[in-house]
């Protein structure tokens, strides 16, 4: 009950310190922010690096909590790790299917950086591949759960 008590606070301290930085913004003169740099560094910047704090924060909270579940519970981590092996097998069939082709604009042009042969080519084709893969598997479960529901019914 205790913890409840401090997260509750922690989550207000949170609300009330962005609902202030927030309104400051809305203090301001529109026009004027638009134009003085000065003006947007002093009011809106402090909102960004707070929301960033914040984003940060709730990252490593996350991979720290997740980290420590999986510790505590081995069968989970074995899971985890076969999980993270088929995806890595899945990355590893994507890069060999991606190719490095020249990346064109509307008129046929090279784009720059998107010359023949480009590891950049080759990683953005191997995302493009392992993103299909991963839907269609995904898809297949879809299917085969909503099959197995309606012959359950």
């Amino acid at each position: 009950m205790k913890s409840n008590k401090i997260l509750n606070i922690l989550i207000a301290v949170i609300a009330i310190i962005g609902a202030f930085l927030f309104i400051r913004i809305f203090m301001e003169d529109v026009d004027t922010l638009k134009v003085d740099g000065d003006l947007q560094n002093k009011v809106i910047s402090p909102i960004i690096y707070f929301s960033t704090i914040l984003f940060y924060a709730a990252v490593v909270i996350a991979i720290v909590l997740s980290l420590w579940n999986l510790i505590r519970n081995p069968q989970n981590l074995k899971k985890t790790l076969l999980g993270i092996g088929v995806l890595g097998v899945v990355l590893i069939v994507a890069y060999f299917m991606s190719d490095t082709q020249a990346v064109l604009d509307t008129q046929g042009e090279v784009l720059p950086g998107g010359e023949e042969g480009s590891t950049t080519n080759k990683w953005v084709g191997t995302g493009i591949i392992y993103s299909i893969i991963l839907g269609a598997i995904a898809s297949l479960f879809f299917v085969y759960d909503l099959v197995k529901g309606l012959i359950k019914s």
